[in-house]
């Protein structure tokens, strides 16, 4: 007879993981013991951007608070329905920078692939929500084609994975797409952007870890954590991980209303993205797309709070404010208001 401590137990693969997400707004909120009177609502939210939650994601939120800072970033509410002067589908003008199928080139030196349209969670204020990605989904033949691209441009340096969520591809095709584009001699670096190590950090496997560093190009990659609740032992080993293997990581954040919008705030997440080994890149302010009009933290605010934020923290751990406009040559910084209340 096998003694029942004795059976092991297997954690979950991250593509189990992947797999079992919630996408019903009513199991939601069911676990998180939410009001059923956001039903009505977070159906109907749901209907235009799915809900998309993963089970460690929704283990660090708080049942039963409506304001947790995690929930907040990915509930369904009825008021993204609400029609709001100056919030369009494509805030970026990404669309008229699709070059191709696959290809997102905006600025010069550098271009995204569009790796993978899933993603792991649906953030309700993601610029790209309404973004074409059944256009942008390729066969293997548009792969090739994608990559000749980038090998006819020699003014390309780096490439960056995006989607969606890059990671969400398996490993067999981010090992195979960074061969391709190492074997391209412009090409000198690699960049990532991606939110699975934050939502499913099981996500950094030495598969990965290997497909993704097995060539020449150094590697950068970067997170999007926006609160320090985000932040948990399992991410410090997935960093950690990640550090070993000589990957740059950096963090960049979007500034949200009633996440992140306080100096408290922002200094937990610094402190926590500096403890373990992520830097701070950029601190976005929100990207005005339909349905994210509630996310918003006004500009004079913003400014105020990094200003006070320079004076809270070393300069490394401060994240720079930028705005990214659509037709601009790159992020533009905002400048910021130093506030002297020490």
């Amino acid at each position: 007879m096998i003694h029942a401590s004795a059976v092991r137990v297997e954690p979950a693969s991250w593509q189990n993981l992947l797999a079992s997400s919630i996408t019903d707004p009513r199991t939601l909120l069911h676990r998180l013991q939410l009001d059923p009177q956001l039903l009505e609502g977070t159906l109907a939210a749901a209907q235009d951007f799915a809900l998309r939650v993963p089970e460690p994601y929704l283990s660090r939120i708080r049942p039963g608070d409506i304001n947790d800072p995690l929930l907040r970033q990915v509930l369904p509410l009825g008021i993204e329905l609400d029609e709001q002067p100056g919030y369009v589908a494509d805030p970026l003008g990404e669309q008229h920078s699709n070059a191709r199928p696959g290809i997102i080139h905006k600025y010069h030196g550098r271009l995204l692939l569009v790796v993978s349209a899933g993603c792991a969670v649906n953030c309700r204020y993601c610029f790209r929500r309404h973004f074409p990605y059944q256009d942008n989904s390729l066969s293997t033949a548009e792969w090739d084609a994608a990559l000749d691209y980038i090998r006819q441009d020699d003014s390309i340096s780096e490439v960056i994975y995006s989607g969606g969520d890059p990671l969400a591809a398996n490993d067999r095709r981010l090992a195979w797409l960074t061969r391709e584009i190492a074997a391209i001699p412009h090409v000198r670096r690699l960049r990532i952007h991606t939110r699975l190590p934050i939502v499913i950090p099981q996500r950094i496997t030495p598969e990965l870890i290997d497909a993704l560093c097995g060539t020449r190009l150094p590697v950068t990659m970067v997170w999007h954590c926006n609160h320090a609740a985000e932040l948990d032992e399992l991410t410090r080993d997935a960093a950690n991980r990640l550090r070993q293997a000589g990957v740059t990581l950096l963090n960049q954040a979007v500034l949200l209303r009633g996440v992140n919008d306080t100096l408290s705030a922002q200094i937990a997440l610094s402190e926590a993205l500096g403890d373990s080994g992520v830097l701070p890149y950029y601190l976005h302010l929100l990207d005005r797309v339909r349905g994210a009009s509630h996310f918003l933290v006004p500009d004079y605010q913003a400014q105020e709070l990094v200003g006070r934020l320079l004076t809270r923290l070393p300069g490394y751990l401060v994240p720079r404010l930028v705005r990214e406009t659509a037709g601009e040559p790159a992020k533009v910084p905002v400048s910021v208001t130093l506030v002297h209340d020490l």
